[in-house]
């Protein structure tokens, strides 16, 4: 069975939930995005799973966005030839259109509330709201001390010699994986690869293995190479290829995964506690390419950041399995009172919709 494309397109990071919603389709190519509107519980993530069954049964290509703070719902499916999305345009990646009525389209699934049988459940609603907003904001509390500590050790082994070897890397791979087109210059696509979520520090590593056939693992416990990334990035684009940049979820504006879909090759950052789980077809030992004697001096400073940085990131995921849990709860209170029928009835309407666009 072929493994699915499955992306995150937020992230909880140290500043609280960081969107790329925006580049979930490119703008001169949309041509159909249904926004789903309606709270927990109303079926929005089955309408996506419905649709993206029946029209990856029909032969198009599907690409999945989960949530970073639970990877087991789903947040949108993208079909890229079609032009088409569905997505759950609510709170806290909040999407309103841009061209309504020419391609986006409003669905408000929360028309199949039953509201009279949910009124008298109003006080216990409100309760799990409110603890369940709460664990998020604990969850970035965690997440920007992690961050903190973090950082502070990769500036403590960042030299200009450092990148300068990383720098030259970048150029010997490009000059042996990378071959001019002639054509213009490709553009990049951002998309997390890696999400801090209720589930631990994940990593969505089958779709790098489903998307390229040759994989560079950059061990790289300090995220040292993001600027190597950044180089290969523009190197391939240079070449005209395509390319897909995945972020670091705790530090968005710093690459961490780079992947180039049309060479089949992908550059993925692995690290002591969330490795790359496939067979690599090089690897890059980033670790060994920083100064010895300072990692020698500092090696105590080091361990005691990684330990605190890593118990620091299990209470963020603890809070946001709490927050999980009274989601979990709000969902009960709802579930009952869906039509869902209905809702069955709208994901097959908007199939045929989407189908259609096939001409």
């Amino acid at each position: 069975m072929d493994k699915k494309v499955t992306f995150f397109l937020g992230a909880n990071s140290p500043s609280g939930f960081y969107s790329l919603y925006d580049q979930m389709l490119p703008p001169a190519q949309a041509r159909r995005v249904f926004l789903l509107k309606g709270g927990a519980g109303c079926g929005k993530s089955s309408l996506m799973r419905r649709v993206g069954a029946a029209l990856e049964e029909a032969g198009e290509k599907a690409e999945y966005i989960v949530c970073s703070g639970d990877p087991d719902s789903l947040d949108a499916v993208i079909f890229p030839a079609l032009g088409a999305a569905i997505v759950d345009a609510t709170a806290p990646h909040v999407m309103e259109p841009k061209l309504p009525g020419v391609v986006e389209s409003y669905v408000n699934l929360g028309r199949f509330y039953d509201h009279a049988a949910l009124a008298p459940l109003r006080p216990e609603i409100e309760k799990a709201t409110v603890g369940y907003q709460s664990h998020y904001k604990r969850a970035y509390r965690c997440l920007t001390a992690a961050a903190q500590l973090m950082e502070d050790d990769r500036a403590l082994l960042l030299t200009p010699t450092l990148e300068a070897k990383l720098a030259k890397r970048a150029r010997g791979i490009l000059s042996r994986e990378v071959k001019k087109t002639g054509r213009e210059p490709g553009h990049a696509v951002q998309r997390f690869l890696s999400a801090v979520s209720c589930q631990g520090h994940v990593c969505l590593f089958d779709t790098v293995d489903a998307l390229c056939r040759r994989v560079y693992e950059l061990s790289d416990t300090y995220a040292l190479g993001a600027g190597m990334l950044t180089a290969l990035a523009a190197g391939a684009m240079a070449a005209g290829y395509d390319v897909i940049l995945c972020p670091s979820p705790l530090f968005p504006d710093r690459a961490e995964h780079l992947l180039v879909p049309e060479l089949g090759l992908a550059f993925v950052t692995s690290t002591p506690a969330l490795p790359y789980t496939g067979r690599p077809y090089r690897r890059v030992r980033v670790d060994a390419m920083a100064d010895g004697e300072t990692m020698k001096q500092f090696k105590s400073r080091l361990k005691f950041s990684r330990r605190v940085s890593a118990a620091l990131l299990s209470e963020g995921t603890a809070a946001l399995a709490q927050a999980k849990a009274e989601h979990d709860v709000l969902e009960s209170f709802y579930n009952p009172h869906v039509d869902f029928d209905g809702v069955y009835a709208q994901a097959q309407e908007i199939t045929q919709e989407l189908l259609a666009l096939r001409g």
